[in-house]
């Protein structure tokens, strides 16, 4: 049952159709696990908490840096040499009190990994290396867990959801195959603030889709965003039927 303090607070998304009072005890029942919180974490981490979703689990093991906050706009100038996870759960609680939030500071090995995805109804991916995001992707895989994943650099962005529970989608690696960290971070090849902002927003966006319950999330498309050019272009991808991670070539 929802409160009348969580109807009030709620109300301009119960308003919705698509949403009302069961898509709304989706969310309140519903626990989110967010990797990095940075540029793109930081948006998504926000709007969750915002949104209602019961159940946060928040993972980074850096500390905030005065470069970070041009764009990771959870974390403030006071936070800087503090724990993003802590920087980001005062802010989270400040905005929600109403939900549960979970910590997760230190880097997630295999191990920790697989248990904090199995702990959860999604992932989202927010962090900024091929390592990590091969790592969330196999474990959502063996666990059968939807993950949306986001990524921006320099003046471009690009989107999409892998729901394994899915017979046809695709998962990250199908995509992306082994791939690459050379030049991938923000810190040597540099970024624009509102295009993290704007994809850590559709990746929210994605997640309460998904969690609630309505509209079509972005499985088996790539969405692809132009900042110089304030361009969107949508590519279809298809499961790869020899993908090592989740298909008949998987280790």
């Amino acid at each position: 049952m929802l409160t009348d303090e969580e109807l009030l607070r709620y109300s301009r998304q119960i308003l919705l159709q698509q949403v009302d009072v069961d898509g709304q005890l989706k969310l309140k029942n519903s626990r989110v696990l967010i990797v990095g919180l940075g540029g793109l974490g930081s948006p998504v981490a926000l709007y969750l908490a915002a949104a209602g979703v019961g159940e946060l689990h928040v993972a980074d093991f850096d500390t905030v840096d005065l470069t970070n906050l041009q764009r990771q706009i959870v974390h403030d100038t006071g936070s800087v040499g503090e724990s993003k996870v802590d920087s980001a759960l005062r802010r989270l609680g400040a905005i929600n009190p109403e939900i549960k939030l979970v910590a997760h500071r230190s880097a997630l090995d295999t191990d920790s990994l697989a248990d904090a995805v199995a702990a959860v109804d999604l992932v989202l991916d927010c962090c900024d290396n091929f390592g990590t995001r091969e790592a969330v992707n196999k474990a959502c895989v063996a666990a059968r867990k939807p993950l949306v994943s986001g990524a921006a650099i320099r003046l471009e962005g690009q989107l999409s959801v892998f729901d394994s529970r899915q017979p046809t989608s695709p998962c990250y690696h199908c995509l992306y195959g082994r791939g690459s960290d050379e030049d991938l971070t923000c810190s040597e090849a540099g970024v624009l603030g509102p295009l993290v902002g704007l994809v850590g927003s559709l990746q929210a966006l994605e997640a309460l889709k998904i969690l609630a319950g309505f509209g079509e999330p972005l499985v088996g498309r790539l969405l692809l965003v132009d900042a110089m050019t304030t361009r969107f272009r949508e590519l279809r991808v298809k499961r790869d039927p020899a993908c090592r991670v989740c298909g008949s070539g998987h280790e």
